[in-house]
C-alpha cells in the first residue's frame, strides 16, 4: 500500500505507536504479572537494572521498533512474501496477509531479544547466556500468538485505515 519512502515511514511510525503500546503492557501485565499498582509501588519499570517510568520504557521500545520495522520488517517482510505470492496477481488481501505474516515472523523474535536484554535482571544476578536464551525463549513465545493475532485482526487493519485516511487524495490519484 505505501509507495514512497516517506509513506513507508508513515505507516510504519503508525504501526510501531499502536504496537508498542500494546506490547508493553501485554508483557508488563500477562509475562511479568504486574499491574499499574506494583509498577507505583517498585518506582516504575525494571529496565536495564534500574526502575525506568512507564513512559521512558515505551519511548525506548518504540525507538528500537521503528529502527528494526524500517531496517528488516518492511523490506525483508515484502521480498519474503514477493518469493512466495506475485503481488501482481495475488488478490491483495491474500498478499497483506503474507506481509503481516512475515513481518510478524521476522519482528517478534528480534524485538524478543531486545526486550530479554533490556529486562534482564542485571543487579540482581550476574549476566548467564542460558538465562538470557532462557529469556528469549520465554518471550518468544508469549509474544507471537499475541503479536500475530493482534497485527493481523486489529492492528494492521486499523493502520491501514488510518493511512488510507491520511492519504486518501494520493491514493485515489493511482
Amino acid at each position: 500500500m505505501p509507495r514512497t519512502t516517506f509513506q513507508r515511514m508513515i505507516f510504519a511510525l503508525l504501526t510501531v505507536i499502536i504496537t508498542v503500546h500494546a506490547y508493553v503492557f501485554f508483557s508488563l501485565y500477562v509475562v511479568n504479572g504486574l499491574d499499574i499498582t506494583q509498577i507505583t509501588q517498585m518506582g516504575g519499570v525494571p529496565m536495564f537494572g534500574t526502575n525506568l517510568p512507564i513512559w521512558a520504557v515505551v519511548i525506548i521500545e518504540f525507538v528500537c521498533a521503528f529502527t528494526l520495522e524500517m531496517l528488516m520488517g518492511s523490506p525483508c517482510s515484502f521480498r519474503l512474501a514477493s518469493r512466495v505470492f506475485d503481488p501482481r496477481s495475488t488478490h491483495p488481501v491474500l498478499f497483506e496477509t503474507a506481509i503481516i505474516c512475515t513481518t510478524v515472523a521476522l519482528m517478534c523474535p528480534a524485538m524478543s531479544l531486545l526486550a530479554a536484554f533490556m529486562y534482564y535482571p542485571y543487579p540482581y544476578m550476574p549476566f548467564d547466556m542460558w538465562r538470557l536464551l532462557a529469556n528469549w525463549l520465554k518471550l518468544v513465545c508469549f509474544n507471537f500468538p499475541f503479536a500475530f493475532f493482534t497485527q493481523l485482526f486489529f492492528i494492521q487493519p486499523l493502520v491501514r485505515k488510518l493511512f488510507k485516511l491520511l492519504f486518501r487524495k494520493d491514493i485515489a490519484q493511482r
